[in-house]
C-alpha cells in the first residue's frame, strides 16, 4: 500500500530512486520556483524541493554522507538533508529560505518533523537577508549585462596570449599561479571585516591597526597591494595580472559558446528582441522586492502578489535602462531599510541547533 508521500510524488510524476530510504525519510516536499511564485506559464517546468532526515548512523558515524539528492528527469527535484538545509536557511540563502514560506496550496507533503521546522521558520530570518537577497539580485544583473554584451557585440574569436602581451609558454605552472593568486586573495578577504558587533572603542582600535598594515594602498588596486605585502615584485605582479585577465577572457569565450549553443530558442528570440534577458530581469526584481518585504515585515512572501507585473517584465515591459535604474536605486535604499528593520542582525543559532537535534531524534524514533 502506497504512503501519502508516494501518492503525492506519483501525482507529480517523479519518485526519487536514491538513496533507498529517501522517500520514507522525506519530512517536507513542495512545489518550487515559478509554480510557487505564481509566475509559471504553460511552458514552465515543474520544480520540487524537499527536506529529509537520514538514518541516525549518518549523523553519528563518519563513513556515510548525505547532503542532498538531485534529479532532473522528468521533474527537477532537490531534497536537502535537514542539517544542510538548516545551515543554509540560517544564512538566509534565498533559494532555501523560501521553501519554508511557500503557500499552503504548494505543500505536497509534510509530516510532524516537517511541521516542527516550518513552525520555527521565523527564527531563520535576520538582517542577513539584505546581503543575500540583494546579492543574488545583483548577480542576476551581472548576467544580464554579460548576455547583453554578447547580444550587441558578440566575440568572434578566442583570445590569444599575444593579445595580453604574454609569452607562448607560461612562466609559472597553473598550480604555482593559483597559489600566488590565492595568497593575495586571502589577504584581500582579511580586509573585509565585519565589525558591527564591536563597541566603538574596539572598532576604532582595529581599524587603526588595519590602516597600518595597508597604508601603502594608495592606488586603489587591492590585488597589486596585496601582492606587494606578500613580497612579489612589480614585474611578477604585472605578469600575474595579464595571466589573470587572459584566463578571464578564455572563460568568457567558453561561456559565450556554451550560452550560444544551449539557449532555449523561444527565450533567445525574446532576448534578441528585448536586448536583454527578461527571465533574469524578473528574478532580479522579485529578489529585491522580497528583500524589502522580509526586512520590513519579517515574512517571506513567496506567492507573489505582483506576479502579473513580474511576467510582464519577463516579456519586456521594462527597458534595459529602467531595469538598471531600479536595481541600483533599490539596492542602495535597502541599506536604510535594513537599519530600520526589527529583525535581529543574526539568527539564534543555538535555538536552531537544538531544533535540528530534536528533528533528527524524532525522525529516528529517539526520545528527546
Amino acid at each position: 500500500m502506497k504512503t501519502d508521500l508516494e501518492h503525492r510524488q506519483a501525482k507529480c510524476k517523479h519518485v526519487p530512486k536514491q538513496p533507498d530510504w529517501l522517500q520514507e525519510r522525506t519530512i517536507f516536499l513542495t512545489r518550487y520556483g515559478s509554480h510557487a511564485y505564481g509566475t509559471n506559464t504553460p511552458e514552465s517546468d515543474l520544480d520540487l524541493r524537499g527536506i529529509a532526515v537520514a538514518p541516525i548512523e549518518y549523523y553519528l558515524g563518519f563513513s556515510k554522507k548525505f547532503e542532498q539528492a538531485v534529479s532532473s528527469s522528468p521533474t527537477d527535484l532537490c531534497v536537502y538533508d535537514v542539517q544542510k538545509f538548516m545551515n543554509l536557511a540560517a544564512d538566509c540563502n534565498p533559494s532555501v529560505i523560501e521553501i519554508l514560506w511557500v503557500d499552503e496550496s504548494d505543500v505536497l507533503y509534510e509530516n510532524y518533523c516537517g511541521r516542527l521546522l516550518r513552525e520555527a521558520r521565523e527564527l531563520f530570518l535576520s538582517q542577513k537577508a539584505k546581503h543575500t537577497f540583494s546579492g543574488y539580485a545583483i548577480s542576476q544583473l551581472k548576467r544580464i549585462d554579460t548576455h547583453r554584451r554578447w547580444l550587441l557585440k558578440p566575440p568572434v574569436a578566442p583570445p590569444t596570449r599575444a593579445e595580453f602581451d604574454l609569452p607562448e609558454r607560461r612562466l609559472l605552472s597553473v598550480d604555482q599561479q593559483g597559489a600566488a593568486l590565492a595568497r593575495m586573495q586571502q589577504l584581500i578577504d582579511s580586509w573585509e571585516l565585519d565589525l558591527t558587533d564591536l563597541d566603538d572603542a574596539r572598532r576604532i582600535y582595529l581599524l587603526e591597526q588595519l590602516a597600518k598594515v595597508i597604508e601603502e594602498r594608495t592606488s586603489g588596486d587591492e590585488t597589486r597591494q596585496a601582492g606587494r605585502l606578500l613580497g612579489f615584485n612589480d614585474n611578477m605582479l604585472d605578469y600575474l595580472d595579464r595571466e589573470k585577465r587572459y584566463q578571464a577572457a578564455q572563460r568568457q569565450w567558453e561561456q559565450y559558446n556554451e550560452w550560444k549553443v544551449n539557449r532555449n530558442p523561444a527565450r533567445a528570440a525574446l532576448e534578441a528582441k528585448m536586448g536583454y534577458d527578461g527571465k533574469h530581469a524578473a528574478h532580479l526584481c522579485r529578489l529585491l522586492r522580497m528583500c524589502r518585504e522580509i526586512l520590513e515585515t519579517g515574512k517571506v512572501q513567496v506567492r507573489r502578489l505582483d506576479a502579473e507585473e513580474l511576467l510582464a517584465i519577463r516579456n519586456g515591459a521594462w527597458t534595459y535602462e529602467q531595469l538598471r535604474e531600479f536595481a541600483e536605486r533599490e539596492d542602495k535604499d535597502l541599506y536604510e531599510v535594513m537599519k530600520r528593520s526589527k529583525l535581529p542582525k543574526k539568527p539564534p543559532r543555538d535555538r536552531l541547533d537544538s531544533l535540528c537535534v530534536s528533528i533528527v531524534q524524532a525522525a529516528n524514533g529517539l526520545s528527546t
